[in-house]
């Protein structure tokens, strides 16, 4: 059974783990990666590590990337994280990540 942190704590956890990810992500950036692993249902039980870089990724994908266009355009939801996956690398490389999303695991993440 996980134990609980408390909400502060578990903020400050996501961040660290966040910082630890990718360090040279900008500061208003990285509030609004954290708001986003804080309010995500499906990330509340994850560990830090975990919510921090779903809750990355998604936000990557979202504001730094054509994805939103591409599913506009009528894209389905795989073709469209293919098309941008080269985007959020760049992306997340720029940010100071040695972590890189694949194809297999951006197919096995939900949109969050």
């Amino acid at each position: 059974m996980s134990q609980r942190i408390p909400l502060g704590d578990r903020r400050a956890a996501v961040a660290a783990a966040l910082e630890r990810l990718v360090p040279r992500l900008p500061e208003f950036e990285a509030e609004s990666v954290l708001d986003r692993a804080m309010r995500s249902p499906g990330l509340r039980g994850a560990a830090p590590e975990t919510a921090a870089w779903l809750a990355l990724t998604a936000f990557t994908r979202h504001a730094f990337t054509d994805y939103d266009d591409l599913l506009a355009e009528g894209y389905d939801r795989d073709s469209a994280r293919h098309f941008v996956l080269d985007d959020m690398n760049a992306t997340l490389t720029e940010w100071g990540s040695r972590r890189l999303v694949s194809e297999e695991e951006d197919e096995a993440s939900a949109d969050l």
